[in-house]
């Protein structure tokens, strides 16, 4: 018998040579096991690691229950009872049989490629990489090692071989690759390859803002846009450049110098009407103001400038601020403090008649009252920042104030209104330079607003699928989702996802230093203790998100824990 098992790019098992249907493996531990024992060395494993892996706070009998249950229906599927074998304490998948997994034959043809690397030979060897290990399951802990180990053996191979292009289809931000294309670009005298390569790797590296080519990068630019040409170099490259030294400046701590090259760049793309390039100068501008504790001061003269000025391009430099503004809402000092400025703003912007000004003021005063409990009147200021905004064409601030907006339908209990006002965010979000950052926090909302086991899951997906899509994503702004996510997977029952995504969520977290997306971990841990039927960490877990949301003015999530806190302390 001949069992073939797809495990790059996807999950299948041929038996024989007939597939086995996708809905035969409905039960989600009939199929783990089978994958679990495919990626094990000799696809052998002892009965009580298994049970570690799967159920480690179950008790042995139950937990011996379950095991034999996923036996069960993974013999089911595949047909037949030999090709899941309990010999003793061990289980083995396919002893019998001519096992082939697409795994070891990439991995084999990767180890004889590499002794002797040339184009050809490592070209075929990749073929055979058709993709990230199991992709649908990417928060099992045991994949890790393994996910990562055939990840890199598939870019080694681009690497000896010297597969450019298709190494940067791989790795966009992979910035020897792209350096090398430069140069060849620059040898073959194509400017334009080169300049084009460039900007590729800077919208690539630019998903989280603050992080920029390399110097090797940008002189092989600057080099490029040096060289005569009947075609002259246009100012958006120069631009361009600018702002990447800029980002370099910023990284060497030379906060000052990033500083000046920022203003200096704003103003030269507000002269050549370059919307994204105004907001990512704004951006650099913030992130120097933050890393010298500067940016609320840095914040209110830009505000009180651009509202008095209201050029065209007031909106893309509020949007350069949006991401610092949200995290200054979130530090661990609470969000009274910014309240306080946005009203003295809101006077500013009321007086010089800039719309895009009120409605920033209004959404973050809107977000303070939301966070203080005072849904109505957050309602109410939300709702007139979005027209606002609308109407500043501020897409944005505007998605933002929608993400809220349904935050509050959804608090409220009109899931229908959530997800109207969900879908009109993402279709604007798409529009916008800062698309990762928005993208990822409304798909924590869909989570929340799902409604159905199958729709959570849909929405987790796509989430996932964002965050690897943009490795260099916004940490601040996926954790929304990132605690969403958990909590959904940890009451459906889905245990052994949730572990991995509190932690990494836990970690970006502490950027905050006791602000509100800590207290929102220790919420979602209380949910993963009660899913693991342990009361009394689940109560402590709520005790503490209720004692912090509290201690930040929050008293809406406050009033939350505490209910989950009466509903399980009983079982204590």
């Amino acid at each position: 018998m001949r069992i073939e098992i797809q495990i790059l790019g996807g999950f299948s098992v041929t038996v024989d040579g007939v597939l086995v249907a996708a809905s035969l493996w409905r039960r989600d531990r009939a199929a783990a096991l089978v994958k679990l024992l495919a990626v094990t060395p000799q696809h052998r494993m002892h009965r009580e690691q298994v049970l570690d892996l799967f159920w480690p706070e179950a008790d042995s009998e139950v937990a011996g229950a379950a095991l034999r249950k996923a036996v069960h229906y993974a013999r089911k599927a595949l047909g037949q009872n030999d090709l899941i074998s309990t010999n003793g304490d061990s289980l083995a998948l396919a002893p019998l049989a001519d096992l082939v997994i697409d795994a070891e034959t990439f991995e084999a043809a990767a180890s004889a490629a590499l002794r002797q690397p040339t184009p050809e030979t490592c070209g075929i060897a990749a073929d055979l990489y058709r993709g990230r290990l199991l992709p649908d399951d990417l928060y099992f802990d045991w994949l890790d090692a393994r996910r990562t180990g055939l990840a890199q053996r598939h870019i080694d191979l681009l690497r000896a071989g010297q597969l450019w292009q298709r190494l940067i289809a791989v790795e966009p931000s992979d910035e020897p690759a792209q350096c090398a294309l430069m140069q060849a670009a620059l040898d073959s005298g194509n400017r334009a390859e080169a300049i084009r390569i460039f900007n590729q790797l800077r919208q690539s590296l630019h998903m989280e803002l603050g992080l920029g080519p390399s110097a090797e990068a940008v002189a092989l630019y600057e080099k490029a846009l040096a060289i005569p040409t009947v075609d002259p170099v246009s100012q958006t490259d120069r631009i361009r450049a600018s702002l990447a030294w800029g980002l370099l400046h910023l990284h060497s701590g030379d906060f000052e110098k990033a500083r000046a090259v920022a203003e200096e760049t704003r103003a030269l793309a507000m002269a050549a009407g370059l919307a994204r390039e105004v907001g990512e100068a704004s951006a650099l501008m913030g992130l120097c103001a933050m890393m010298q504790g500067r940016w609320k001061e840095v914040f209110h003269s830009e505000f009180i400038a651009w509202a008095r000025k209201t050029p065209d391009k007031v909106a893309q430099v509020f949007d350069g601020h949006l991401c610092l503004a949200e995290f200054c809402l979130c530090n661990a000092k609470g969000h009274h403090e910014i309240g306080l400025a946005a009203q003295e703003l809101l006077s500013v912007a009321e007086g010089a008649g800039s719309t895009a000004g009120r409605g920033l003021a209004l959404m973050i005063l809107g977000e303070v009252a939301l966070f203080s409990g005072q849904i109505g009147e957050a309602e109410r200021l939300l709702t007139e920042a979005e027209a606002l905004l609308a109407k500043a064409e501020a897409s944005a601030g505007r998605v933002l104030a929608l993400e809220r907006l349904a935050e509050i339908a959804l608090s409220s209990g009109r899931n229908w209104q959530a997800k109207r006002l969900i879908a009109r965010a993402e279709g604007i979000a798409a529009t916008s330079w800062l698309a990762p950052h928005l993208q990822i926090r409304l798909k924590g909302l869909s989570v929340r607003a799902a409604g159905s086991k199958e729709k959570a899951l849909e929405a987790i997906h796509e989430g996932d699928r964002l965050l690897s899509q943009h490795s260099h994503g916004c940490q601040p702004c996926s954790m929304g989702f990132r605690v969403a996510s958990a909590s959904a997977l940890a009451e459906m029952g889905e245990l052994d996802q949730v572990g991995r995504r509190l932690d990494e969520a836990e970690r970006i977290s502490a950027m905050w230093h006791g602000g509100p997306w800590v207290a929102a971990v220790w919420e979602a841990r209380g949910i993963q203790r009660r899913a693991e039927k342990n009361d009394a960490r689940a109560v402590s877990a709520f005790e503490e998100a209720a004692g912090r949301y509290a201690s930040l003015g929050r008293p809406t999530d406050e009033t939350r824990c505490r209910s989950q806190i009466s509903r399980w302390s009983g079982g204590v």
